[in-house]
Parts: structure tokens; sequence; C-alpha cells
């Protein structure tokens, strides 16, 4: 997506939170504003201990001033349009606002206060603004449609042809075609969708964090793992309730209660907490605003010609179609469910089992898992934790990225961050060069929304020859260190850092010419594929030998735990796909609406799970009122990626298994094809060349269990 495309998203792409103390920060020079002002820190990081509240919104003015008058003088030239003077220049402009939004959207995810979510709200309405007064200007569209018509005629190369093609979608896709009513409608549903969807992830984030499980009885903490339960008294102590127990709906926090408490009301309680954020009829319920963005979504689309804003948004994806969404979702649906149930059947006789009389629910399922997984592969979360320490794990992950693509990481402690748990890291080439900035931010805070992204405060581009380097930041919200220990994960949280590392992957190699194609800026449904591949090495025992090794003692993990988890990857399978693709169909029927605003979130979402049949037993992986991916951030109608790019992420690892997981001439051929190509070309284009071919589905569906093993040959 393009920069000025970006505009009219960006207000809903980041997620706002609920009120946390600012970090610390010291005053700069009277009337100075360091937004504005030329930074003079390590490798330009932003100085974020000079910027104060106060300084955003003079900057985003500033800011959004000087690119006004950067695209008046585009649109007002006298010179025939061509594409250095109309489509590079238009690429060229903006750079400030994107300089000013990326510190402020970035800290509005990671470090957030009362006073910058009220910004937010005074900035939503003048980015949409300013983005329709670009993609509405007639003078400005007639340049760049003159120059599209000629695009036959001209000499360009594959990534300048590839930024003509997306600046006149942009125009077209804004609304530069409606007439002059059309446009005014279309400003008006921008603007509400802006606001809607800051109202929307406020709303989230003060239900999760509004919630408290405090307990006061040692007994209620039956069946919790010592490290769980340390966790829980440091969280009480810093709510000054010390001498008890508080849990959250952090994931943390959240999701080791559920899998290992005895009491079965208590799960009931927290899951039910978690399950109906956004849904309690108070000020943060989100029912009446989901079906809202639903309805202005719709209506956008069919203003500009679309039968369901899952068209709009598909058409510049690889799917292309819903049909084509739909089609993947259902192939993979009919055999998930099957797997599901045969699940539920085997967890119904572990409760019987126990002695149980009571029919499976929800807050049983991760209990009755983890009971299940103990007694077939004899093995639990709890003993694969001390193998993976968060530093060990995140070495890890630089290691692996050293031998794949012979770069270089080295913490510096001269480089700014925004909160004092962020390391710097700078990045270097082989030979030496600098890459880019690295920032990692990997435990949860009041401040800090839920989940774990990537993102960046400075793209990478080439300038007047020189090439401008991108500063990178991961975010995670994984366990903290607990009784004296240090921070220890999960499985699932070591597969979430090394997913995050590599888009941030896809950012420090891009190496394209032009800001608005570089890095991560690709099709929704290929951008996770440099993530998600990444997650392949995790549990490779070659790999597994070089990073996961016991935090006290320092011995790699055994063989015969190594076994263990590979023996019990597919297990549960059934549940992880199916509330997945759930989350997926949901988001696919909400902005498949072609008719008027939905009667109500509840009836809507009851409809389209039921439609797919999803077992009651299950809860799909985000409700409507908390479904901050399609409602508060970029993934409208385009959930279904993570199981897209999954496929391309399966099929490309056979790559690496057919030479070797550390093949250096399959390593070169993906960041060269892949990673530092970003959106310079069609995606597929760019697998092929690293591929050979197409992406097959069925490295993905032997990889989840849900097709039987290929037959022997004879």
């Amino acid at each position: 997506m393009s920069k000025s495309m970006w505009l009219a998203v960006l207000v809903s792409l980041f997620v706002p939170l609920l009120s946390a103390a600012p970090p610390a920060q010291a005053k700069g020079a009277k009337g100075s504003n360091p937004l504005l002002e030329e930074w003079t820190t390590p490798f330009g990081v932003p100085p974020f201990g000079e910027i104060r509240e106060e300084h955003y919104l003079p900057a985003f003015e500033e800011a959004i001033a000087r690119q006004r008058a950067e695209v008046r003088a585009i649109a007002g030239s006298k010179e025939a349009p061509t594409f250095g003077n109309t489509i590079e220049a238009l690429e060229r402009s903006g750079q400030l606002r994107d300089r000013v939004s990326a510190v402020f959207y970035g800290l509005l995810s990671a470090e957030t206060n009362d006073e910058h979510q009220e910004t937010a709200k005074r900035v939503a309405p003048m980015l949409s603004a300013l983005s329709d007064d670009i993609l509405l200007d007639p003078r400005l569209f007639a340049r760049v449609r003159a120059v599209y018509e000629k695009r036959e005629t001209l000499d360009l190369d594959p990534e300048r042809r590839m930024l003509l093609k997306e600046t006149y979608q942009d125009f077209v896709r804004g609304g530069a075609n409606l007439d002059k009513k059309g446009k005014k409608k279309l400003r008006e549903i921008h603007s509400e969708l802006a606001l809607l969807g800051v109202k929307f992830s406020d709303n989230v984030l003060g239900d999760t964090n509004a919630y408290r499980l405090v307990l006061e009885k040692a007994e209620d903490l039956a069946g919790l793992p010592e490290s769980v339960v340390a966790g829980a008294a440091d969280a009480a102590k810093a709510a000054g309730l010390e001498g008890k127990w508080v849990f959250t709906l952090q994931a943390p926090s959240l999701w080791p209660f559920l899998q290992y408490a005895d009491n079965r009301e208590l799960r009931r309680r927290i899951l039910t907490a978690y399950v109906t954020r956004g849904a309690h009829g108070d000020e943060r319920d989100n029912r009446e605003i989901v079906s809202r963005i639903a309805s202005l979504r719709a209506e956008k689309a069919r203003l500009l010609g679309y039968p369901t804003y899952a068209h709009f948004v598909l058409e510049k994806n690889m799917a292309k179609t819903p049909d084509g969404v739909y089609g993947l979702l259902r192939q993979l649906w009919t055999p998930a469910l099957q797997a599901a149930k045969k699940e539920a059947d085997d967890l119904r006789t572990m409760i019987r089992k126990e002695g149980g009389d009571f029919a499976l629910e929800p807050w049983d399922w991760r209990y009755y898992t983890e009971k299940l997984r103990k007694e077939r592969y004899d093995i639990d979360d709890q003993a694969i934790r001390p193998y993976f320490e968060l530093e060990r794990v995140r070495d890890g992950a630089f290691r692996l990225a050293t031998r794949l693509f012979g770069i270089s990481f080295t913490e510096r402690k001269d480089v700014p961050t925004y909160h004092p748990e962020v390391r710097a890291f700078e990045v270097r080439d082989a030979d030496g060069s600098h890459l880019g900035v690295l920032l990692v931010d990997y435990h949860p805070r009041p401040g800090k929304r839920g989940g774990a992204w990537s993102g960046r405060y400075r793209d990478q581009w080439i300038e007047d020859g020189k090439n401008v380097r991108p500063v990178v930041n991961n975010v995670g919200n994984f366990s903290r260190p607990a009784g004296g220990k240090p921070a220890l994960l999960s499985l699932e949280e070591v597969e979430t850092l090394f997913h995050e590392f590599g888009h941030g992957l896809h950012s420090l190699l891009s190496d394209c010419r032009y800001r608005n194609l570089s890095g991560t800026s690709v099709p929704r449904d290929f951008v996770e594929l440099p993530s998600q591949i990444m997650e392949n090495w995790v549990l490779e025992p070659e790999f597994l030998k070089i990073y996961a090794r016991h935090y006290e003692t320092g011995e790699p993990i055994p063989d015969e735990l190594v076994a263990k988890i590979r023996q019990a990857r597919r297990f549960n399978e059934g549940f992880a796909t199916t509330e997945y693709l759930a989350a997926s169909f949901l988001d696919m029927d909400w902005h498949g609406l072609g008719g008027p605003e939905p009667r109500g979130a509840d009836a809507f979402e009851s409809a389209s799970l039921g439609k797919i049949g999803l077992i009651p037993e299950i809860v799909v992986r985000y409700r409507s009122p908390y479904f901050n991916h399609i409602f508060g951030g970029g993934y409208a109608a385009g959930y279904y990626s993570y199981v897209w790019s999954e496929v391309l992420d399966a099929d490309a690892f056979e790559a690496f298994r057919e030479k070797g997981i550390f093949d250096e001439k399959t390593a070169r051929s993906f960041r060269e094809n892949v990673l530092e190509r970003g959106g310079s070309e069609d995606p597929m284009v760019l697998y092929k060349r690293f591929r050979g071919r197409e992406p097959s589905v069925e490295p993905l569906l032997e990889r989840r269990g849900l097709i039987s093993e290929k037959p022997a040959e004879n």
C-alpha cells in the first residue's frame, strides 16, 4: 500500500491504549519541537526522551501543511506531466508527515497514555481529510492519469512500473473518478471510519485492562505451576495487593490459568471476561460500532463500484476475490472441524475418566487438553520453558539470521529508546555495512496493546543516491521474569518471537528505491510469508541444539524432550485450526455485506458461525466486539492472510528441507527475491523466482495433519 492510501487507514491501523504513566522525558529547549528538527541521534533514531505530548499536534499541523504545499506544487505545475515530476514527486512528498506519524502511532501502540489517546482522536480526522484532499484533487489525478495512459511508451523498469500502477490505482480506489456528490460522501465515510476505529480500539483495551481476577485463598491456586503463581504474586504486589494473587486478561496470565487452574468456576469467570470484552452494554460496548463500521465500509465499496468491501480489499491481494478466499478456507475447514470434534470426544473421555459429571465447555478445553497432552506424550508446558529463556531465544533468532543471511546484531546502549525495557541493536551486513536498527520490546505493560507486532520508525528507500536504512521495532507481550527466575517462554511465545523477527527482517533487508514499495509494503496475504517461514526453524533439532539451553545449567535441550515436542506438534491441531478459520470466515462475512447495516452484531456473528457449524465447545479466536485486527487494525477482509501465507511458507520451507535448512544458496535466493524486493513486483512473480513454480497447498495440509500421509511407493 502506498503512503497516500496508507494515510486513509493509518488511524485505524494502530491500536490506542488506556492510561499509563508516560516514559521519563527530558525537556528540550523552550519553544523547540524535536519532531520538526533534524535528529542527531545515532542512526537518526527518534529522540524519544525529548518528545513530549504537546509536541505532537503542532508537528502534525506543520507536517500536513508542508505536504499540502508539496502536493499543490505538483498539481499546479505548468510542465507536462512526467514520471519524474508527477509520480516520483508524489512519492517523495509527505516525508515529515511519515516521520511524525511513525513516532506517534508507534507509541500509541507500545507506550500510550490518556493525553496520547486524546491527541489521536484529534489527529484522526486531520489525516483522513489530508488523504482525501490528495486523492480527490482533480488536477493531481489528471496528471497521474496522463502518465499512466502512456505507460506502454515509457522506458520503465519493473519497480518504476509498479510505482506508477500503485499510484494510479490509489487515486481510482480513493474516489478520483467520483462526481462531486460522491466525493463529498466518501469524505464523510472516511472521517467517521477514522474516529470509529480509534474508539473501537480504546474500548477493547479499556475492557482488557479493567479486569482483574484477585485471589485471596491459596487453595484457589491449585494446579497452577510455581512460575505462574509467582507471576500473579508479582502482579498483585504491583497493584498494591501484596499477599494476594492477581490474574489478568493479558496472554501470559490468562492462558496458563486456563491450562492449569483446577478451580473450574474460576476458569469460567476469567474466560467469560475475556470473550465478553466490548460487549457489556456500557460506554465501552463495541457492538454498535462494529455494525456501523461494517455498514460504512460496504457503503464505501458500493460508492466505488465494488459489490462488497471484501471485493474492494481483495482486488489488490493475491487472493483477488472473495471466492478465492472462501475456497481456501473451505478446503481447510472440513478436515479441521472433523479433527476438532474428535478432540472434543477425547476431552469428554478424560473428564469422565477423572470422575467429572458435566458437559465439556470452552473453559475446560485448554485444561483437559494439557492433561491429555501430558498423558499421551509425558510433556507439559512447564517442562519446556526452562530451555527457552527469553534472551537466549532472542539471540537464537539473531544467530539464525546470521547463519542464513550473513547479518550481525550488536547491542547499542547509546541509541534512544522509549522505555527502559526496550533494547536497541545495530544490524550490519556481512561486509560490515549498516543495514538498520532493531528495537525489541518484549513484556506487557498497561500502556501497551495486547498481542505482538513489528513496525517501523523509519522506512528504507534510496534518496539522492543514498540508501536510507530503516529503524524497526519488534513488540511482544511475553512472560515476565517471576519468582527470581528470568523470563521463561512457552513454545507459542518462542514461535511468536521468531514470527515478528521475520517481519523485522523483511524491513531490515529491504533494498528498494521507493518508500511506498519497500519492506512490508506488500499485499496483506503476502506479508506474512517472511514472518511465518521463520517459525519453521524453531523446532528443527539441528537448530534447537544451538539456542535451546537450560537457563540454569546451560545444557542443550535433551533429544528425548525434542522428540516428545515434535511428536506432539499436531496435537490439538483441530482446535487451533478451527478457532482461527472461524475468525477468518467471520471477517469475510462482515466484509461481504452488500446491503444495509446488520440488525445486531451478536445475531450476525451467531449466524456466521452457525453457517459453518462451529461447535459450541470452541470459541472463535476473536469475537466481533474485540476483533481488533479487522475493526481497529488493517486486516479487514484480510484475516485469512495468515493461512494463505502459511501455504506459501510451508511450500517455501520445503525448498530449505530439500537442500538443508541452512543452505546458503537457498537462503540467498530467499533474501534476494523476497526479503529485499518489498512490493517492487507482483508477489507471485517474486515467489516463483525464488521457488521456480507456484506454491502447493500439500505441505500445509501435511504439516497440520489435515490429510493422510502419502502412501509408500512399491
